[in-house]
């Protein structure tokens, strides 16, 4: 049964704040370039001087994220804080890795399974010696602080997820963020929400057509009453929906499904963002990183700023949405968690060698659609 936290929030909200992070880069993006734009010198008016005296010609300032250059490699990670619970520490429940190759041009985004059975290395400085389990712990152990139990750091377990996510992909990470969620509603209703294909159909677990949570059944045995449904087809998402459609996982296809859900959101967002030229509507786009508010840690790499400057000629559709696809490890009693398959894992050297268009060509499958 899912659980709530301390605020009202199901612990589900935090698994989808990742798909903030890239939306994050492509409004900063714009703000950037409303900057650049009205920074451009202006022509003043001059009095006629028998003797002009030519102006020195100034020296060409690089734009923001000049010095960026690709490949690069971004890891976003939603987490479970549950912050009103003291000592809680956080999960890390839905992994994103974004890769952008040398051109800077287009980009590959991928999910790790949450469950996904990885080696996490000792991290002395939690105290946490290693061992083989769930990625989702990662975060968690890694978040622990010596003699202070009350205050676990999602920077410092975020620093042993990396570690982690690339010891298992072979892939180094030039920047990340993690992200709790606040504001990820507010954000897609400022858009006037999104654009949605659904590919199958969903029934909401926790929610109501009217958007208001159903109530738990007697003995804790999930929930009761009317539940919302997300039918097959092109759909307009206001942001409730939105953040509930793409969190179910008790669908066909389970937790693989919710990720190509998440997945195709963020997509549509960034789509909605770079389509509707914000940068040129100034108050739009205070109001979008307003809705963003707090939900955003950025950890280490460039500025953001800049980060956001070099990803801005990127449109949404070059941002490649990849599947990969695993199995359980045990069933039953015995379930351990989850492995990629032989054709999803062997997708990771494939990237990291710059191969990875080839290697989708000869698997087509992977490639997520809509």
């Amino acid at each position: 049964m899912t659980q709530e936290t301390g605020t009202g929030r199901p612990r589900w909200v935090w698994g989808l704040a990742a798909l903030v992070v890239v939306v994050l880069v492509a409004v900063a993006a714009l703000v950037v370039t409303r900057l650049v734009r009205d920074d451009r010198p202006r022509r003043t008016a001059t009095t006629a001087s028998p003797t002009p005296i030519p102006a020195p010609t100034p020296s060409p300032t690089p734009p923001p994220g000049a010095a960026v250059t690709g490949p690069l490699n971004l890891l976003l990670v939603g987490v479970d804080t549950r912050v009103s619970v003291p000592g809680w520490e956080p999960h890390g429940d839905s992994v994103l890795v974004l890769h952008v190759p040398a051109g800077l041009d287009q980009a590959y985004l991928f999910s790790l399974p949450r469950d996904l059975l990885v080696d996490i290395p000792a991290f002395p400085r939690s105290g946490y010696k290693g061992g083989r389990t769930k990625l989702t712990h990662a975060m968690s152990y890694g978040s622990r602080v010596p003699g202070k139990p009350k205050n676990p750091s999602a920077a410092q377990g975020y620093e042993l997820l990396r570690s982690t996510v690339a010891g298992y992909t072979g892939l180094r990470f030039d920047a990340g963020a993690v992200v709790t969620f606040n504001g990820f509603d507010r954000l897609v209703d400022t858009l006037g929400g999104v654009d949605l294909y659904v590919d199958q159909q969903v029934p909401s677990l926790h929610r109501r057509p009217d958007g208001k949570y159903r109530d738990p059944a007697p003995g804790g045995g999930g929930y009761t009453g009317p539940q919302m449904v997300y039918e097959k087809g092109e759909r307009h998402l206001n942001g409730w929906q939105a953040l509930d459609y793409a969190r179910q996982r008790y669908i066909t296809g389970g937790d693989y499904a919710r990720q190509r859900h998440q997945q195709q959101l963020l997509r549509a967002l960034a789509a909605k963002i770079l389509g509707e030229g914000l940068a040129r509507q100034p108050d739009r786009v205070e109001q979008v990183v307003a809705a963003l508010g707090d939900t955003l840690v950025y950890a280490g790499g460039p500025r953001i700023v800049d980060l956001a400057y070099a990803l801005g000629g990127m449109s949404a559709d070059r941002i490649t949405l990849v599947g990969l696809p695993g199995d359980g490890v045990g069933k039953g009693s015995a379930y351990q968690g989850e492995q990629l398959t032989k054709v999803g894992k062997d997708f990771l050297p494939a990237l990291k060698a710059g191969n990875a268009e080839q290697y989708l060509d000869a698997h087509p499958e992977l490639r997520v659609k809509n």
